[in-house]
C-alpha cells in the first residue's frame, strides 16, 4: 500500500500475527533501514553549516558588543541566531549542540564542528558511497544549497549594527556608536520616569532632601533594584548605576544638566526647548544627547535655579538672571518671550584660576602682553575690557584682579556676581529686579553710588551697559584709581564710542567734547580680547589712551594680534606685535619701581 507491496512471506506474517505490539516493532525496525537519511548525512550537513556559522554571528555579536549590550542579553540572541542559522539547514540541534555552538560563538575562537572532522574543509569530506546511492533526493538537497563558499563578502551593516571600526569606516563607527548611545539613553530615560514614580510614593521626601548625597545614594540603590525587579526591567550593573545618578540628579540637582555641569571640558550650556542642548568644548559648539521630558521638565529645573537667590520666573517675570553654587552665571527666558520652550544658558567657570602664566602658554596673549598687563594693574591703571560675547572678559578681568595688593579694599558690582577674587577684603554686591509690584528694584547705577561712600580703593564692574558709567567714570578720576569695567565692543575705538554712547543715556546736558575729556581723563588702557573662528580666544589690542586732540580722544597700539594663516589642523596662525612706543604711563611706572621692566617687556 505504501510502496512495500513487493516483500511477501515472513514480512507479511508478523503484521498480521503480532498486534499492536507488531507495529511498534515494525515502525522501530523502519528508521535502522538503509533507505532512511542515515546518521552520517546529519553529520556531513552539522559541519557545513557550522563552518559558514562564523560569518552569520560575527559581525552581529560584535556590533552588539559595541553597542553595550550585557552579556545575558548577547547570549540569548546568539542562541536565536544558531538555531536559526542550523534551522535552515535542515537540521534540528539538540540541547547539548545548541549549547555547544553558542559558547563556541561567544568565545575569541571562531566555532567549529562537534568532532574532530570538523577541522577538515567542508569540500574534502569523503561522501559514503552507500549514503549517496540510497539517500532520499529531499536529504541530499539541502547538502548541496548549503555548501559555503570560500570566502563570502560581507555586506555593508546598517547603521544600527555597523562593522567595528577595525573593519568599517571610521565615520561609519562614530554613527554607529552614537545611534547604540542614543538607544541606550532612550532606554534609561523611560526606566527613569518608571523607577521615579514608583520611588517617589515610597520615601519619604522631606527627610531624602535633608540627607547628604553620599547618604541617599547608599539608601536608595537597593530599592531602585528591588523597583527594577519588581517591574521587570532588565539592566546591567553599570546601567543601575548610571540609573541612580540620573534619580538624585533630579531629586537634588539640576536634573539632565546635571552632568554637563560636571564635565571639566564644558565652558557653556545651551539648553533650547526639551529636546535640544548643546555645550561649547575648546570654543566650539557641540549638540548632546540630552533631552528633557517637556516643556514642564524643563521650567521646574529653572525655578529651581532660580528659587536659591531668592528670584523667579513666571509668564509676569519671563526673563531672569541668576547664579549657580559654583558661580556660573544663568539666564533664562521662558514662554511667552521663548516660542520653543523654556531656554537656559549657563556661563560655567572653571574650578582653577586662570592666570597670565597659563594664557601665555596657551597661546591667549604673549609673555610680554602678560608683563605689560600685570604692570598696569599693579600701577593702578583704570582699565577697561572690551569684546564680545563669550570672548573671556571676565576671565581676563579675574586674572588682572589677581595684581591688586591684599591690603587694598575692593568693590565689585555685578548683575548676577560672577568675579572671584582672591584678596581678603572684597565687598560683592549684586543688583535686585523689581518684585510683583514692579517695586523695589535696585540698579547697577544706584549700587555704584552707594559703592563711593563705602571708602573703596577700587571699584570692579562686572559689565558696563548704562547710565552707570558716568558714576564709574567719576569714580575713575575721584581718588579710586585702578577701578575696572568689562563691555561689549569688537575694537578699541569702538568701545570708547559705546561708553560715550552710555553716557548719553544719562541725560546729561553736556556737550560731546566735556563727555570725550572726562573719558580721556578717566581712562588709561581698553584691552581688546576675541574669540576666533578656531575657537582659540585671543588679546587682539592693548591700546593706551593718551589724550584729547581738539575733540577726538587719542590712542596708542601698545601691542596688536597679526593674522598670518590658517594650519593643517585648521588653527589660526599670527603673531602678537609689539609697537615698540613708549608707553604714556612710563611716569607712573616708574613711580612704583617698574619702569624698567615695562621697557623690557615692550622692546
Amino acid at each position: 500500500m505504501f510502496g512495500r507491496g513487493g516483500r511477501k512471506g515472513a514480512d507479511q506474517a508478523p503484521l498480521a500475527d503480532n498486534g499492536p505490539g507488531g507495529l511498534l516493532a515494525e515502525r522501530m525496525a523502519r528508521r535502522s533501514r538503509p533507505d532512511e537519511a542515515p546518521t552520517d548525512d546529519r553529520a556531513v550537513r552539522i559541519e557545513r553549516l557550522a563552518a559558514s556559522l562564523d560569518d552569520v554571528l560575527g559581525v552581529r555579536l560584535d556590533a552588539e558588543r559595541a553597542a553595550g549590550r550585557s552579556p545575558g542579553e548577547i547570549a540569548r540572541l546568539a542562541g536565536e541566531l544558531v538555531q536559526a542559522h542550523f534551522r535552515a539547514g535542515g537540521v534540528v540541534l539538540s540541547v547539548l549542540e545548541l549549547r555547544n555552538f553558542v559558547n563556541r560563538a561567544l568565545s575569541s575562537a571562531p566555532p567549529a564542528a562537534p568532532d574532530s572532522a570538523a577541522q577538515q574543509a567542508p569540500a574534502s569530506v569523503p561522501t559514503p558511497a552507500a549514503v549517496v546511492a540510497s539517500a532520499p533526493v529531499r536529504a541530499a538537497a539541502p547538502v548541496a544549497e548549503r555548501t559555503p563558499r570560500p570566502e563570502p563578502a560581507r555586506k555593508p551593516a546598517p547603521a544600527l549594527f555597523a562593522v567595528p571600526s577595525a573593519v568599517a569606516p571610521p565615520a561609519e563607527a562614530k554613527s554607529s556608536e552614537q545611534t547604540a548611545k542614543a538607544a541606550v539613553r532612550a532606554r534609561l530615560d523611560q526606566a527613569r520616569k518608571t523607577v521615579q514614580s514608583l520611588l517617589l510614593k515610597r520615601m519619604d521626601t522631606a527627610a531624602a532632601a535633608e540627607l547628604p548625597r553620599e547618604d541617599l545614594e547608599r539608601q536608595l540603590d537597593e530599592l531602585v533594584r528591588e523597583i527594577l525587579v519588581e517591574s521587570k526591567i532588565q539592566l546591567n550593573r553599570s546601567e543601575q548605576t548610571e540609573l541612580l545618578t540620573m534619580l538624585l540628579d533630579e531629586m537634588l540637582g539640576l536634573g539632565p544638566v546635571e552632568p554637563l555641569l560636571r564635565d571639566e571640558t564644558v565652558t557653556d550650556v545651551l539648553v533650547n526647548g526639551p529636546k535640544q542642548t548643546y555645550v561649547e568644548r575648546r570654543g566650539k559648539l557641540e549638540l548632546t544627547d540630552i533631552t528633557f521630558d517637556d516643556n514642564a521638565h524643563v521650567l521646574n529645573i529653572c525655578n529651581r535655579i532660580v528659587s536659591k537667590i531668592g528670584r523667579r520666573v513666571d509668564e509676569s517675570s519671563p526673563i531672569a538672571d541668576a547664579r549657580l553654587m559654583d558661580g556660573s552665571r544663568v539666564n533664562i527666558i521662558i514662554p511667552p518671550l521663548a516660542l520653543d520652550g523654556p531656554s537656559i544658558s549657563i556661563r560655567k567657570f572653571s574650578k582653577k584660576s586662570i592666570g597670565f602664566d597659563q594664557m601665555a602658554s596657551q597661546g591667549n596673549m604673549s609673555p610680554q602682553m602678560a608683563t605689560v598687563l600685570r604692570i598696569a594693574s599693579r600701577c593702578r591703571l583704570n582699565v577697561l575690557i572690551s569684546g564680545g560675547t563669550g570672548s573671556g572678559k571676565t576671565t581676563l578681568l579675574n586674572a588682572l584682579s589677581g595684581m591688586i595688593g591684599h591690603d587694598e579694599r575692593v568693590v565689585t558690582i555685578e548683575d548676577a556676581a560672577e568675579l572671584r577674587l582672591q584678596q581678603p577684603h572684597v565687598v560683592r554686591l549684586e543688583t535686585r529686579p523689581a518684585n510683583l509690584e514692579g517695586t523695589g528694584e535696585i540698579t547697577m547705577r544706584d549700587l555704584v553710588k552707594n559703592a563711593l561712600r563705602m571708602r573703596p580703593e577700587r571699584i570692579i564692574l562686572g559689565e558696563v551697559r548704562g547710565p552707570e558709567a558716568v558714576d564709574l567714570l567719576q569714580a575713575m578720576n575721584t581718588g579710586h584709581d585702578g577701578s575696572m569695567g568689562t563691555l561689549h565692543a569688537n575694537r578699541p575705538r569702538e568701545a570708547l564710542t559705546r561708553l560715550e554712547n552710555m553716557l548719553a543715556m544719562a541725560n546729561l546736558n553736556i556737550p560731546n567734547k566735556a563727555m570725550r575729556t572726562q573719558i580721556a581723563g578717566s581712562l588709561h588702557m581698553i584691552v581688546q580680547i576675541q574669540r576666533m573662528r578656531d575657537g582659540m580666544r585671543r588679546l587682539t589690542h592693548i591700546t593706551e589712551i593718551t589724550g584729547m586732540e581738539g575733540e577726538v580722544i587719542t590712542t596708542q597700539d601698545l601691542f596688536t594680534f597679526e593674522f598670518k594663516g590658517e594650519g593643517p589642523d585648521g588653527k589660526l596662525i599670527g603673531s602678537f606685535k609689539s609697537s615698540g612706543l613708549r608707553p604714556n604711563f612710563m611716569p607712573k611706572a616708574a613711580y612704583y619701581g617698574l619702569d624698567k621692566a615695562l621697557m623690557e617687556a615692550m622692546g
